[in-house]
């Protein structure tokens, strides 16, 4: 690749560092798990997350900090009880990420696919 080219490329893309720590999260099938059913279910408590899994409440907490601490969910006070609840936009934006990813391999497979055809 020539100089000017890697010149040419941004050393930053804007939002990218904000979503590593979605990518991170997600790398996680237990954490997986946890999203898939906050957004089935909405907002639940840790012993309600916990239950039916063999997973402890603890290791649940850990993974629940995790994704918070990722933008992935939040926690509201309901009496003595913590409701975790998904929070969407971390996730939205890191979709737009592998969509301009996407798009700018589609576009490039399009133009090998053109010049071999040639």
């Amino acid at each position: 690749m020539s100089q000017e080219r890697l010149e040419a490329r941004p050393t930053k893309r804007p939002g990218f560092e904000r979503s590593a720590p979605v990518f991170a999260a997600l790398g996680d099938p237990r954490r997986m798990a946890l999203l898939a059913r906050l957004s089935a279910e909405g907002p639940l408590s840790i012993t309600r997350l916990a239950s039916g899994s063999d997973v402890t409440r603890q290791a649940i907490t850990k993974h629940l900090e995790v994704l918070a601490d990722a933008g992935l969910v939040r926690d509201n006070r309901a009496g003595r009880e913590r409701l975790f609840e998904l929070e969407p936009r971390p996730l939205d934006e890191a979709r737009r990420h592998l969509d301009a990813i996407s798009a700018r391999w589609d576009g490039r497979i399009a133009r090998l696919r053109a010049k071999v055809q040639r």
